[in-house]
């Protein structure tokens, strides 16, 4: 096995960060060409109540459909416990809010709480996705208003 330092650790976890930092503005956004790009081809996702999705590009089209042109969402990635396997392979779990919004009317559709669980190689200098699970452990769908 190559020797992985503990500074290599370091800047290594700092590129996973910016990865991430990168998937959730690029998702937000919808800026699908830069989603798609942090994400190795054989990447899998499986989220609470859905298919397992087992391409990238799987991925990549159930996202769109989901969260595209009809919902503004905002996702929040914190607290992350990164560990390696190798130079080249780690895992991560971070804690995440989502919120979705109907971009027509702008009512609040979920607000979520969780977890997301990861997987990341390094493939030609660069860090990408290979899995995702997203487990939620609150929901909150349609929150009523405020009845002062």
């Amino acid at each position: 096995m190559i020797e992985f330092s503990v500074l290599d650790q370091l800047l290594a976890k700092e590129e996973i960060k910016l990865l991430k930092a990168r998937r959730d503005r690029a998702v937000d956004t919808k800026d699908w060409d830069l989603y798609r790009s942090l994400h190795a081809d054989d990447h899998v996702s499986h989220n609470q109540g859905f298919e397992r999705w087992e391409t990238a590009d799987i991925m990549i089209e159930n996202v769109k459909a989901l969260l595209g042109e009809n919902r503004t969402t905002v996702h929040h990635s914190h607290t992350p416990e990164i560990t390696f396997e190798s130079s080249t392979k780690a895992k991560g779990i971070w804690g995440m809010e989502d919120l979705i919004f109907d971009t027509a009317s702008g009512e609040l559709l979920i607000h979520g709480f969780g977890f997301y669980h990861e997987t990341y190689e390094n493939r030609d200098g660069k860090w990408l996705f290979t899995s995702r699970q997203l487990k939620r452990t609150l929901v909150r769908e349609c929150p009523e208003t405020n009845k002062a």
